[in-house]
């Protein structure tokens, strides 16, 4: 038998879930939860091999209950089942925990077999998600970098050439500009880190791993 808990803030949907899931013969409903504080709670209890688990609750959401259940209930899967299915609420789910992501629209054979793929150690994504999944993916690996106290790229890469100890003028002949251009990007970047002198600047690189090789 697969146990199951079911965690939705809304009652008619963790009724209705248990109507379905109880037709299945080789599931078995161990409980429901009105938010993610409850599931985790139950979960301790019932000890369900799969929580059906709704994002959007009060108190706490589907997001933090998984991230709370791979902390203190590893051996429970979570598989998220909701309305939404933005690249956002997906990526944020399965970096939670989750084994297995659904939407609302999924039908009672697509519940069922999600979890007998979950509790096999399979990982579950509906088909309607999956290309969200892929362009978020895309779209991370494709972003630029971010350097902290909003240093530009170029002026990452002079604070880079500073540390390796090369002068105003070499930097400006590395990078094929004036060293006008150069002592420009010096300025706005000691003023963006805070930095009086050279020295602080480098120091600065070396602790954020500016310093390039």
């Amino acid at each position: 038998m697969i146990r199951v808990l079911i965690a939705d803030d809304q009652r008619v949907v963790r009724e209705g879930l248990g109507m379905v899931l109880s037709l299945m013969k080789d599931v078995e409903v161990v409980g429901g939860a009105a938010d993610g504080a409850e599931a985790v709670r139950l979960v301790q209890a019932a000890r369900p091999d799969v929580v059906l688990m709704d994002l959007r609750m009060p108190r706490c959401d589907g997001i933090e209950a998984t991230r709370r259940l791979r902390v203190e209930a590893p051996e429970v899967r979570v598989v998220v089942l909701t309305t939404y299915s933005d690249d956002r609420s997906v990526l944020d789910a399965l970096r939670a925990g989750a084994r297995g992501y659904l939407t609302k629209d999924a039908s009672g054979e697509q519940i069922h077999e999600a979890l007998r793929q979950v509790v096999d150690d399979h990982a579950v994504i509906d088909p309607a998600v999956q290309r969200h999944v892929v362009d978020a993916i895309a779209a991370e690996s494709t972003s630029p970098p971010r350097f902290p106290d909003g240093l530009t790229p170029r002026e990452a890469e002079v604070l880079s050439l500073m540390a390796q100890g090369l002068s105003n003028a070499e930097i400006a002949t590395h990078l094929t500009v004036s060293e006008a251009t150069v002592k420009s990007h010096v300025n706005h970047l000691f003023a963006k880190i805070g930095a009086r002198d050279r020295a602080q600047a480098v120091a600065y690189a070396f602790r954020h791993d500016l310093g390039g090789s």
